[in-house]
């Protein structure tokens, strides 16, 4: 495997989630493959989990970790071709990308959405610049528009979890004080299509996500219809996307509550807002699986990896 840059790039997810849920049986079965190998984290936004865990994955694998946080350390990147470089930034990413390549073996890459240009935000230009520059594997760890480790993570959870074949699962929206990008909604989409299941999205009305992601889903503007029989709620607030960027309201009915999750089991990406995007007594209860969620961060970064040894 070259890159893993989307959930697509993932060649059987039944076959990877049953692999990464071996490795944590023994995480340290394969810490020779990455011995005397380098991987490179380069953070453009706040992390916690996903640094930690994917610096933890490469440990177990026996390689060594470089991390740099670009918003108080490094230049600031020029992306585009042919830019007269006469304002705020100090260094290519053609440059950069090749450097970062020469000192490591695996690189990294952690970019949000702005959500002021859509088109610029589609482009993926963090990314992809690196993509297309290095001459070493990129690894995704959250992009503008999707976060594959996230939803590989989703996805190794909903399998040590689930009680029936096809189970039911809602992607809820729900509400947050600041506008939030699409990654991890747009990833969980595209893991959930792979999956054997009963799958609905349910938000507000001026909160449809891209057409081209959901197309094929079931979308209901109701929540508590969604809810209705449901095994596992994935919650997540989104800002909208035709309104790019934009909070258009905060109704906190949307809140998940302990009476409207029922029987089912509540999961979240965290960081989570207590008591807005969900109550206390969810998160505190037996039938979140937030902490578990996390802790799988640690598989599927593990188990991208690996793939990636595996084949340089």
């Amino acid at each position: 495997m070259k890159h893993y840059l989307t959930v697509n790039d993932i060649e059987s997810l039944p076959d990877w989630v049953d692999e990464a849920i071996n490795l944590k049986k023994d995480p340290y079965q394969f810490e020779d493959l990455g011995k005397r190998k380098t991987i490179c984290l380069l953070f453009f936004n706040n992390s916690l989990r996903t640094r930690l865990s994917t610096q933890k994955a490469a440990m177990h694998l026996g390689m060594e970790v470089m991390i740099m946080n670009f918003g108080n350390e490094g230049w600031a990147l020029e992306y585009g071709d042919g830019t007269v470089m006469d304002k705020g930034t100090s260094e290519h990413i053609k440059e950069a990308a090749q450097v970062v390549s020469q000192y490591s073996d695996i690189v990294a890459i952690r970019a949000f959405a702005g959500l002021v240009d859509k088109e610029k935000d589609e482009a993926e230009e963090v990314i992809n610049g690196f993509a297309k520059y290095a001459t070493i594997p990129v690894v995704n760890m959250e992009s503008s528009v999707g976060h594959p480790l996230q939803a590989l993570a989703d996805a190794i959870t909903l399998k040590e979890n689930e009680t029936k074949k096809k189970p039911k699962v809602v992607l809820s929206w729900a509400p947050h004080p600041k506008a939030l990008p699409h990654a991890v909604a747009n990833s969980f989409i595209q893991m959930m299509k792979k999956q054997e299941a009963d799958f609905v999205i349910t938000h507000p009305k001026g909160y449809e996500l891209n057409p081209e992601l959901t197309q094929g889903c079931q979308i209901e503007y109701d929540q508590d219809k969604a809810l209705e029989d449901a095994d596992f709620v994935y919650v997540k607030n989104w800002s909208s996307y035709s309104d790019y960027g934009k909070v258009l309201n905060k109704d906190k009915s949307w809140t998940i509550t302990k009476e409207k999750l029922g029987n089912a089991k509540f999961m979240h990406c965290l960081p989570v807002r207590r008591n807005m995007i969900v109550e206390d007594a969810v998160l505190d209860s037996e039938q979140s699986l937030v902490v578990e969620q996390a802790n799988n961060r640690i598989f599927s970064a593990q188990i991208v990896l690996k793939k990636i040894l595996e084949d340089k």
